[in-house]
């Protein structure tokens, strides 16, 4: 791992040198995105057969998956499995409920009435990554804070294989409660689900992580469509004293090390000791993890060890990295909660390890990456509603505010608005 040491002005300045914290445009791949979504546009369910052919080496005759093919998915997949996704929704259910919010209507003034409707869309598209892992649990993390806001239409379209959606995938979509699923992935699928195809239904906005192709394709179709966010690469810091247990603190930045040889795993303490023992325990544990080299690569190159002087500055220095998640593993831990500024997700003490907020928490873990904590939330409730206000007047009540309406009309140079208003006096 990385080390970083010296004052924090030394450790903050080396950081915004050498940690992107902000994703970088790559040029060759946006252009290669461009064209996707282009042919997309152009040549619909033709262009995603020939993109699967040509990315994933399958060729499709059919791209919506039926009921009864996820039927038997669903039906092929242990039951202890099940349970397990089944205990995972009721707590998410439960956390992402008490995220609703509700209508409103206030009447201060006589004759004047105002409020605020919120309105779930329509429909929404929810990609779920395939490639080297499979996610059930990002489909339950993206369907169900949909499924609590109202959505009418849940369309979910994942990489197809050789070997078909696993079934896992499809069990999980059927937890959910996803109401049509595509086998089309990558940047082309973000296209079908921007600007519609023959079968692939047009959405009003589009959720779910995604690989660098799928970000770059959420980001050119932004406006046309809504999305959550721009996630890059997976992300962990971790906030510890001498008090922490280094196998603990090991295990949980290797449980993110292990997503992509890109994922960031950083270890911010006032122990010198404690930093040299995690290290050691990293490279102890990751002799035996199936992923061991996609971690090793993630950690060697992108892993941190950063030596701080107080613990003011350890959370001075994490709240500028802005994790995705973040492991507080200090004495008294949720003293510190009002010293956290920037992060995704936050973990308290030992025994909150973050892979429980991934899985059965029932906290969201589609979160803000790459610093972009400093300005986006995790994903809930809220992203799939949007809000109209109403305004009512009497008569009287337009009286009473006429002059001032007319009076800032015409300091804007907006003549028309003012006799908008006057003219119903007239």
């Amino acid at each position: 791992m990385n080390w970083l040491t010296g004052s924090t002005t030394e450790i903050l300045t080396a950081l915004k040198a050498e940690v992107k914290l902000v994703q970088e445009d790559n040029q060759e791949i946006e252009e290669q995105v461009r064209q996707i979504i282009h042919q997309v546009i152009q040549n619909g369910d033709k262009a995603l057969k020939n993109y699967s052919k040509k990315f994933d080496q399958v060729e499709l005759e059919d791209l919506f998956i039926s009921k009864e093919t996820i039927d038997l998915g669903y039906q092929r997949v242990e039951d202890e499995v099940i349970k397990a996704l089944e205990a995972a929704k009721e707590n998410i259910v439960s956390y992402h409920q008490k995220q609703k919010q509700h209508d409103f209507m206030d009447t201060e003034k006589p004759g004047v009435l105002r409020g605020q409707l919120v309105l779930p869309l329509a429909r929404v598209g929810v990609y779920v990554p395939g490639g080297t892992a499979a996610y059930p649990s990002s489909v339950l993390m993206n369907v169900l804070p949909a499924k609590i806001a109202g959505v009418e239409e849940i369309i979910m379209v994942t990489p197809p294989s050789v070997d078909g959606i696993p079934d896992v995938i499809l069990a999980a979509a059927k937890i959910a409660g996803v109401d049509k699923i595509f086998q089309v992935g990558g940047a082309q699928s973000i296209a079908a689900l921007a600007y519609g195809t023959e079968t692939v239904p047009k959405v009003d906005k589009i959720v779910g992580p995604g690989n660098i192709y799928v970000a770059t394709a959420k980001k050119q179709v932004f406006g046309t469509v809504g999305i959550d966010m721009i996630a890059g690469p997976s992300e962990i810091g971790i906030i510890a004293d001498e008090t922490a247990n280094p196998a603990y603190i090991a295990a949980d930045l290797l449980s993110q090390a292990e997503h992509d040889t890109l994922a960031r795993a950083i270890l911010v303490t006032d122990s010198n000791q404690l930093a040299e023992r995690v290290e050691k325990e990293i490279y102890r544990q990751l002799e035996t993890l199936p992923r061991k080299e996609i971690a090793k690569q993630a950690i060697e190159n992108h892993g941190m060890i950063i030596i701080a002087s107080t613990v003011e500055a350890m959370f001075t220095i994490m709240n500028e990295i802005a994790p995705e998640h973040l492991e507080v593993q200090l004495r008294d831990p949720i003293s510190y909660l009002h010293e956290i500024k920037n992060a995704g997700s936050i973990f308290l003490g030992d025994y909150a390890s973050e892979p429980v907020g991934d899985y059965f928490s029932g906290t969201n873990h589609v979160l803000p990456t790459s610093g972009t904590a400093k300005f986006y939330s995790p994903l809930g409730v809220y992203d799939f509603v949007k809000y109209s206000q109403v305004t009512y007047y009497t008569k009287e009540a337009l009286a009473q505010a006429k002059d001032a309406i007319a009076l800032l009309a015409r300091k804007e140079g907006l003549e028309a608005h003012a006799r908008a208003v006057e003219y119903r006096f007239k």
